[in-house]
């Protein structure tokens, strides 16, 4: 494990926890934390289109039209994909002003109510978002055609990113639906 230069301590040390998925979080989990070197790539790979384009266009006054829809949907997969990540880890965002005090046992209570709420939530949202990757990716008539970005390159991005999105939502949901039952059966 790296360690930290100013404190000589490990990831593990300083945040209490292993780096990588919480056993609780499963198999899922494990396949979630693999995937995110792919959607981390994605974020280099953006750069790289970014660097390229201020060349094409500063220096030889040559701009694609490509670069800019193409960053933001490969930075924009990555953030989704940003939530699934974090629950795996169990890194999301908790309040710890009564979390932190309590025992252990009333900590793993949390844990599993937490867990479900975010579940459902997340559910919720999964279809929330069908509602909205109905409309971008079936006509009228009920044939398949993704929503294009409108633009002079008029990818299908917008459309792609609205089902990844449903997708990511689905498995969140079922994460934490797997998060929840480990909890209650104690698992660690």
């Amino acid at each position: 494990m790296d360690e930290h230069p100013h404190t000589g301590l490990s990831d593990e040390d300083l945040t209490g926890a292993a780096a990588g998925p919480v056993p609780q979080a499963g198999a899922l989990g494990r396949w979630i934390d693999r995937g995110g070197w792919l959607f981390a790539a994605g974020i280099v790979v953006a750069m790289l289109i970014l660097i390229q384009e201020v060349v094409l266009r500063y220096v030889f006054n040559s701009p694609t039209v490509w670069a800019h829809e193409t960053t933001i949907f490969l930075c924009g997969m990555a953030f989704i994909y940003g939530g699934l990540y974090t629950a795996a880890r169990d890194r999301h965002i908790r309040v710890v002003l009564i979390y932190d005090w309590l025992g252990p046992r009333w900590r793993r209570t949390f844990d599993v109510v937490i867990s479900v709420v975010c579940c459902l939530s997340s559910a919720m949202f999964a279809w929330a978002a069908w509602l909205m990757v109905e409309r971008a990716a079936f006509r009228p008539d009920g044939s398949f055609r993704l929503e294009r970005s409108g633009s002079a390159w008029d990818p299908v991005y917008p459309g792609l990113i609205k089902v990844f999105l449903m997708v990511a939502l689905a498995v969140l949901a079922v994460q934490f639906a797997v998060l929840a039952w480990n909890y209650a059966r104690g698992r660690r």
